[in-house]
């Protein structure tokens, strides 16, 4: 995990030394809620090993609104830095290896970060990447069919198609599972 952060930002070596104590390594199980929607996000995450996906109630039913993998750092945004409910809910797919870092230790090592305009930078373009693919998934529902989104998901995210169950698949890309079946058995006969 840290050789990864340390290569996307370029925090002094004794820094990282000073953060690493910082985080906890976790072993949870899948099917763990690690933040439920409307409570107040009080840690972040940075997933080793695993899937977590982000989703939140409609009217009782489940929407899956992200997906996380190895390598990625999560937090209900919104919440973790500004202390409002969350909007989403945060629950593993898989057993996952996640290293958490609570909020006031976040705050101080923001405050690090925010001194200098080469890592202020690094870390605000590592923000907007994930806004990034929270608009193209918004506009993914105004401009392309299921099926497009379907085979956009397959080309840029295969491992997702993979590792994660199709009920959730379905429910991202804002369909039924049913209606996933019949869009996999047609893009089956098409390839034949």
């Amino acid at each position: 995990m840290f050789e990864h952060l340390q290569n996307r930002f370029s925090f002094p070596k004794e820094t990282w030394g000073k953060y690493r104590k910082n985080f906890t390594r976790l072993e949870v199980p899948a099917k763990t809620i690690l933040l439920n929607e409307n409570e107040i996000s009080q840690n972040a995450y940075f997933i080793e090993k695993g899937i977590v996906r982000a989703w939140y109630n409609n009217d009782g039913k489940d929407i899956t609104f992200q997906f996380f993998v190895e390598n990625t750092m999560f937090s209900s945004l919104e919440s973790f830095r500004k202390g409002l409910p969350s909007m989403v809910s945060f629950e593993t797919i898989e057993p996952c290896i996640l290293w958490q870092i609570d909020k006031p230790t976040a705050d101080k090592i923001l405050e690090e970060v925010y001194e200098d305009p080469k890592l202020r930078s690094e870390f605000m373009d590592s923000v907007f990447e994930r806004v990034f693919d929270y608009m193209k998934h918004f506009f993914s529902f105004i401009k392309e069919s299921p099926q497009e989104r379907y085979l956009n998901l397959c080309k840029g995210k295969p491992n997702i198609i993979k590792r994660v169950p199709q009920h959730y698949i379905a429910s991202y890309l804002g369909i039924t599972t049913v209606h996933l079946s019949r869009i996999k058995s047609k893009i089956l006969k098409e390839k034949l």
